[in-house]
């Protein structure tokens, strides 16, 4: 043996780029983003009628289709990334 590893078994694993948006419900109250709202007037920028926070996060992922990848990330945002009782959460997947 060569030490070689044949072409026939080497497997290349899609890569995905994802973005989770994961912001308040409309129903929350947002005190970070009326405290920005508030610093944006002092600041003299007019105009602002509702500013609310957000968190986005970004990462890689690697699986055998995107309906996997879809399904790994959606896991990840129900229980890890947004607090399900008072944030919701969305989704931007593409190729890598």
């Amino acid at each position: 043996m060569s030490g070689r590893i044949p072409l026939a078994l080497l497997v290349i694993v899609p890569r995905y780029q994802a973005r989770v948006l994961v912001h308040l419900r409309p129903s929350v109250l947002d005190p970070a983003g009326e405290a920005a709202k508030g610093a944006a007037i002092r600041l003299g920028v007019d105009g602002i009628s509702k500013l609310r926070i957000g968190k986005a996060v970004e990462l890689e992922i690697e699986a055998p289709n995107e309906e996997e990848a879809r399904r790994r990330l959606e896991l990840l945002s129900d229980r890890l990334l947004a607090n399900p009782v008072i944030e919701d959460w969305s989704l931007e997947l593409q190729d890598s």
